[in-house]
């Protein structure tokens, strides 16, 4: 399985949130975050939920990937709601109860006891799991911290859970430092 610290750092930074669910809505979407989509197929969706969640064997077809769809979106307009100071709309709110009211991906130690795997892992499991972590997101006290990154270029979603609370950046890998480049020659200037 492909995880996290295998991709490629402009991949990598879509799944730098702090929470899964907000990973999840990084995978594209419609309208503007077209641009961004990387769920095309079924495959597509197995191999990004195991990427997402650490999860291997994952299995899905087309009625998941019909179903995540709705899911990602709910995650991506709430988590952009909360960031304005709005609330969730009612039929996100729909779409995330419907879908966490699946059973969720249940996880087992490994006969070592030094890891974590999951016996049979579904799609519908898999969502169910990333609804239950943007509920508990969006109803907890991280929903305040929710942001958007502050690059003008950039959009994507983060949990600041820096202790003073002003984290900007998705990556300051990336859009950290290109900010405080901008900044540096603009002063040099």
């Amino acid at each position: 399985m492909q995880g996290r610290a295998d991709l490629p750092l402009d991949v990598r930074r879509r799944f730098l949130t702090g929470r899964v669910s907000l990973d999840f809505s990084h995978t594209g979407g419609d309208g503007d975050w077209a641009v961004w989509e990387i769920l095309h197929t079924p495959a597509d969706l197995s191999h990004w939920l195991g990427v997402i969640l650490s999860v291997d064997g994952l299995s899905a077809g087309g009625p998941d990937l019909a179903a995540a769809r709705p899911v990602r979106m709910a995650i991506a307009v709430g988590a952009r709601s909360l960031a304005a100071g709005r609330s969730v709309s009612a039929s996100d709110v729909a779409v995330l109860n419907a879908a966490a009211a699946a059973p969720p991906l249940v996880p087992q130690l490994t006969p070592s006891g030094m890891g974590v795997s999951f016996e049979a892992p579904t799609a519908a499991a898999a969502l169910s799991t990333l609804a239950r972590d943007a509920i508990d997101l969006f109803s907890g006290p991280w929903a305040g911290r929710i942001r958007v990154c502050a690059a003008a270029d950039c959009g994507l979603l983060l949990v600041d859970t820096s202790r003073p609370g002003q984290r900007r950046w998705c990556s300051m890998q990336r859009c950290g430092n290109l900010a405080k480049v901008r900044g540096h020659r603009r002063r040099a200037t």
